[in-house]
């Protein structure tokens, strides 16, 4: 006959067993999550469309065979001074992952976290790169890292604008002051604020502070026939606020401008926002740095897959928009322009 103290005996190694049972099961599966794991570590945050629009084209490509582990660096709204600690925190996560691939979104990403990946075997894509790599790391040192390039259009963009615009003569160009409108600024108006492009004398500006940005665009009428929107993510207002929290800046700018605004990326045009241009998307980065990871993981070495530029622009316009301003597509643009309304 069974006896009281039995079942209490025979209870502790119930539980050892299960216990057992439950770190097996962690062990057998950290591996395999580590095996198909790629971390994307985004430079700004997962608000701003650009972002929303790459990581999309991302998760289509690798989401079925890989998960895609994200960290945001949030640059575009911490201070810069905070800036190098998210990297530690990207590098933390990274560690802990032991991802089969990084992607690295933006200039930002790259910059602070180069040197680091380098170090390692993990093979590296970076995406939406403004400026030449190798201001970031050296490719004869460091083989691991490849990717895809961004070279916003803002000359031939703003050459075009004569068609659209008869007599246009002067050109208001806004920037934010983050990193990526500073490689704007070397880049492509070679470090200086005034250009002659197309017959369009040209004004670079970069602007930190949401009031001042306000400022510009309503005496713009003053001395420019067009404004182009270029970044405004990095914007803070006079008590160091980000601005940057849905498209106010986009929309309050498009609203408010007094002469005709274009814009150079898709997420900047709508029948609220710009009227439109050649422009880039967010999407064909995303894409063409799926397609870089997917040969690699297929077994090519980074080493051998040459940096590539994304799509070159397309034409995306605001019926809206150009109705407001009394503008026509001439028929040359408008048998390849697409429209948002």
């Amino acid at each position: 006959m069974m006896t009281g103290p039995v079942p209490a005996l025979r209870t502790p190694c119930v539980v050892r067993r299960c216990l057992w049972a439950m770190l097996l099961l962690v062990a057998m599966t950290l591996p395999a999550r580590a095996a198909d794991t790629i971390l994307v570590v985004e430079s700004y945050n997962a608000e701003m469309q650009w972002d929303a629009n790459y990581k999309e084209a991302l998760q289509e490509a690798l989401g079925k065979k890989y998960h895609l582990e994200y960290f945001q660096m949030d640059t575009k709204r911490l201070p810069r001074e905070q800036h190098a600690a998210m990297a530690d925190k990207a590098w933390a996560l990274y560690q802990s992952l032991h991802p089969v691939l990084v992607i690295l979104g933006d200039d930002a990403a790259l910059k602070l976290l180069a040197q680091r990946l380098g170090t390692t075997a993990t093979p590296v894509v970076y995406l939406g790169i403004n400026n030449n790599p190798r201001e970031y790391f050296d490719a004869k040192v460091i083989r691991n890292i490849t990717g895809v390039l961004e070279r916003p259009i803002l000359k031939r963009n703003i050459a075009l604008v004569s068609e659209l615009v008869p007599h246009v003569k002067r050109a208001l160009v806004l920037f934010d002051t983050d990193i990526t409108s500073q490689v704007v600024r070397q880049e492509t108006f070679e470090g200086k604020s005034q250009q002659l492009i197309g017959g369009t004398l040209v004004e670079l500006k970069l602007v930190g502070q949401w009031e001042q940005w306000q400022a510009e665009v309503l005496k713009a009428k003053d001395n420019y026939d067009v404004i182009f929107l270029g970044l405004y993510q990095a914007l803070h207002d006079g008590g160091g606020k980000s601005v940057n929290t849905t498209d106010q800046v986009a929309r309050w700018t498009a609203a408010h401008a007094p002469v005709p605004i274009f814009g150079f990326w898709d997420w900047a045009v709508g029948p609220e926002k710009t009227i439109g241009g050649l422009v880039l998307y967010g999407r064909d980065q995303g894409k063409a740095a799926a397609e870089i990871a997917l040969k690699i993981l297929a077994g090519t070495p980074p080493e051998r897959i040459y940096p590539v530029t994304a799509d070159r622009g397309k034409f995306l316009y605001s019926r809206k928009q150009l109705q407001r301003f009394h503008l026509r597509l001439p028929a040359s643009i408008a048998a390849d322009a697409s429209y948002t309304d």
